[in-house]
């Protein structure tokens, strides 16, 4: 049991988070979906994103969320990530479902909250699957392409490539509470209770610092960029067309888009026909 217990500390430990979400941002160059040219990525997400919203039925939205859960398992996403998802399709319609049931429910009340519930996921896994594959060079230059502002694309790429930083940072400011603070001896009466609020207690204190080392970093970073000239590289189509000239449609893009396209007008008609 207590060999047990430390394994389950480990797993939900910062550094094990800060591995994972590293290992889905950075560590899936080597997947089919990440394979794939930025701009089918997101042609295919802005249909698998924002269809489901529209649909209300059960059979085409299964469907969906099945072609969506095997993108994800090509993916290769990281579980913390999944484990995540689960708890907040759960939080958000799954006990709707399971509530609606115990206190005299019908079918009438579980068919929509299972349409609501399939919406959520749907979108979700699409949104992991995506984002998971494009690391944010790509994401960049795919939101270039498809004439999103250079500042956005740009703060987008940059939040995404400062997370790693964010995340040592946040662990180092909590390894220096640690060492200067004094947690509960496991011999004290109510250990755990004491030292789940004490850690807790050091994360909120962590915040402060990280917030501020992250302000003076971001100045430094506008300041490099400044003297590099990137303001006027934003309004030059040149630097636009250099930044874009590497994008190249492949073999494996028009095979993914082709086997999208075909089974998302195979579950239209289908559904069409079936009834549930």
């Amino acid at each position: 049991m207590k060999k047990l217990s430390e394994n389950i500390l480990d797993k939900i430990s910062i550094d094990y988070v800060r591995t994972q979400v590293l290992k889905n941002a950075y560590g899936n160059d080597d997947t089919p979906i990440a394979k794939l040219d930025p701009r089918v990525l997101l042609l295919w997400y802005l249909f698998f994103g924002f269809f489901p919203w529209f649909v209300g039925n059960v059979l085409l939205l299964l469907l969906l969320f099945l072609f969506a859960g095997a993108t994800t398992r090509l993916a290769k996403v990281a579980p913390l990530v999944l484990f995540v998802f689960s708890i907040g399709v759960f939080s958000q319609t799954g006990y709707l479902l399971i509530v609606s049931v115990f206190f005299d429910g019908n079918l009438q009340t579980a068919i929509p909250l299972a349409v609501l519930a399939l919406k959520v996921a749907t979108v979700s896994l699409a949104s992991i699957t995506v984002f998971s594959g494009l690391d944010p060079d790509r994401l960049c230059m795919g939101l270039l392409y498809f004439g999103c502002p250079d500042k956005l694309s740009f703060s987008i790429a940059f939040s995404y490539r400062i997370l790693p930083v964010l995340m040592e940072q946040f662990q180092n400011i909590l390894f220096s509470y640690r060492l200067r603070g004094c947690a509960p001896q496991k011999s004290e009466r109510f250990w755990a209770v004491k030292n789940l609020f004490y850690q807790i207690k050091i994360i909120m204190l962590s915040f402060y610092p990280l917030m501020l080392g992250t302000a003076k970093r971001s100045r430094t970073t506008v300041e490099a960029l400044e003297l590099k000239g990137y303001r006027r590289s934003l309004s030059n189509p040149e630097v636009r067309r250099i930044k874009l000239s590497h994008l190249r449609f492949s073999r494996g893009d028009i095979i993914f888009a082709f086997i999208s396209v075909v089974y998302a007008a195979a579950s239209i008609f289908i559904s069409s026909y079936v009834k549930i």
